[in-house]
C-alpha cells in the first residue's frame, strides 16, 4: 500500500464526494479515482479494498469536523459552540451526509457496524469528557440528551432544511441548553 499522506487525503476527500453524492452503492474504487482526478488504479494502491475504504472514510471525517483549536479558547459557552458546530456541519456537508450514508451501510455490514460503534462511542465519550472537565453546565446524562437533540437536528437541517424553515434554530439551540444541561449549583 502507497504511503503518500496528501494523496491519501485527497482520495479519502474525494470518496467522502461520491459517498455524500452517489450514496454506498456509487461508492467504488473507480468513482473515486475519476473523482479525485487521478489514474485509473490509483485508489487501489492505497486502500486493498472497498471496505477499509470505508473504515478510513471514517477516520478522514473525524479529521475534517474537528473544531478549531480557537473556537475552544477563552470562556466557553455551550450555546456559542453549539452554534459552532452547525456552522462546522453546514460548511462540510459532504462529510456528515457521508457519515450516515456510512451509519446505513453499516445496517447490512456487521464489521462496519462494530467499527462505527466503536468509533462513534470513543467520539461521545471524549465529547462528554471534555464538556464535563470544561465545567460547562450539565451533567453527563444531559450532554448525552444533548449530543442525540443535536444530531437530529443537524441531520434535519442538512436533509430538510424547509423543515427547520419556521424555526429559528439558534433559538432551539439555546432550549436545548436550557432544558438538557441546566446550571450546577454552586457548592
Amino acid at each position: 500500500m502507497r504511503q503518500n499522506p496528501e494523496r491519501r487525503a485527497a482520495l479519502l476527500d474525494a470518496a467522502i464526494e461520491v459517498l455524500a453524492r452517489e450514496g454506498s452503492r456509487g461508492l467504488t474504487l473507480r468513482a473515486v479515482d475519476t473523482e479525485a482526478g487521478v489514474p485509473a488504479g490509483t485508489a487501489s494502491n492505497y486502500f486493498a479494498n472497498r471496505a477499509q475504504l470505508l473504515v478510513q472514510i471514517l477516520h478522514r471525517s473525524r479529521e475534517r469536523l474537528v473544531p478549531d483549536p480557537s473556537d475552544l479558547a477563552g470562556p466557553l459557552d455551550t450555546k456559542v459552540l453549539l452554534g459552532q458546530l452547525l456552522e462546522r456541519m453546514r460548511r462540510e456537508r459532504s462529510v456528515h451526509i457521508a457519515m450516515l450514508e456510512l451509519r446505513l451501510e453499516g445496517i447490512r455490514r456487521p464489521e462496519l457496524q462494530a467499527e462505527l460503534t466503536a468509533f462513534q462511542g470513543a467520539e461521545l465519550e471524549t465529547n462528554v469528557a471534555w464538556h464535563l472537565e470544561a465545567g460547562l453546565p450539565g451533567d453527563r446524562q444531559g450532554v448525552v440528551l444533548l449530543y442525540l437533540a443535536m444530531l437530529g437536528l443537524i441531520v434535519d437541517d442538512l436533509t430538510v432544511p424547509a423543515l427547520l424553515a419556521p424555526h429559528s434554530v439558534e433559538g432551539l439551540i439555546e432550549t436545548m441548553v436550557e432544558r438538557l444541561l441546566p446550571e450546577r449549583p454552586a457548592h
